[in-house]
């Protein structure tokens, strides 16, 4: 099996999982640090979506890949979202979902007020993340999924 083929797998388990924690067992449960966990999902579909789309596209001799995460999202970014129909809302979305993982694995404290998950930096920035952010975000890694499967369905 391809290797773009195994990420898309992975990509479509992490996004169900997200959107059933999130239809199903955010209401059912109401414990606001499960915003947390329906994040990560959303962010490893997305993350498993671009690896797919990044690998399809070096197959064929399209991109270059490089070592460096920093320079194939910005390949992605650049080259392959045109390719894929993603419009720029969108890329800049994937994008904020990015940053935002970077600032919760890099984050000093999390803590919940009232129904926001609030993200604390180093220099006592501070991030939040709701319930409705998250629905936000998980129709964007839905919406790059679909457009990745098409693409590559084609």
């Amino acid at each position: 099996m391809e290797k773009f083929h195994q990420d898309l797998k992975e990509a479509i388990k992490a996004l169900q999982i997200a959107d059933h924690m999130t239809y199903v067992t955010f209401p059912l449960v109401n414990e606001q640090r499960l915003i947390l966990k329906i994040f990560d999902e959303i962010y490893k579909s997305i993350i498993k979506c671009i690896n797919a789309i990044l690998n399809y596209e070096y197959m064929y001799k399209r991109i270059k890949l490089y070592t460096d995460n920093t320079e194939n999202i910005r390949t992605f970014t650049q080259k392959c979202a045109k390719i894929y129909n993603l419009k720029n809302e969108q890329t800049k979305k994937i994008l904020e979902i990015l940053e935002l993982n970077k600032k919760h694995k890099q984050s000093v404290m999390e803590f919940v007020k009232r129904d926001r998950i609030v993200i604390l930096s180093d220099s006592l920035k501070t991030q939040t993340l709701d319930i409705h952010t998250v629905k936000d975000y998980l129709l964007v890694a839905k919406e790059l999924l679909m457009q990745t499967n098409n693409k590559i369905k084609e």
